[in-house]
């Protein structure tokens, strides 16, 4: 169990850097660059410490916490992985 939660961290700790890389491809300005990834990382960190904070008893409260941040990401980085498929520019 431990090592599947383990593995699930990793993964959604990849799709929210890879979310944070392609912020930058796919927006126009560097102000909305600054504001988008700090949006996603300050409620990334909220999910990751209520998940934290409500995590049951005896389980690794850290891999809760990159679970839930990995967790917020992963919309933003379907819709960037898309735009990326499509050739979309900067919007």
């Amino acid at each position: 169990m431990l090592a599947a939660n383990v593995l699930l961290a990793a993964v959604l700790l990849a799709v929210a850097f890879y979310a944070q890389h392609r912020v930058a491809f796919h927006t126009a300005r560097p102000r909305n660059i600054a504001i988008t990834r700090a949006v996603l990382a300050l409620v990334g960190l909220a999910a990751g410490w209520v998940a934290s904070a409500y995590a049951p008893a005896g389980a690794p409260t850290m891999l809760a916490f990159v679970q839930a941040f990995g967790l917020v990401h992963v919309p933003a980085a379907l819709i960037l992985f898309f735009k990326r498929a499509r050739h979309e520019g900067r919007s």
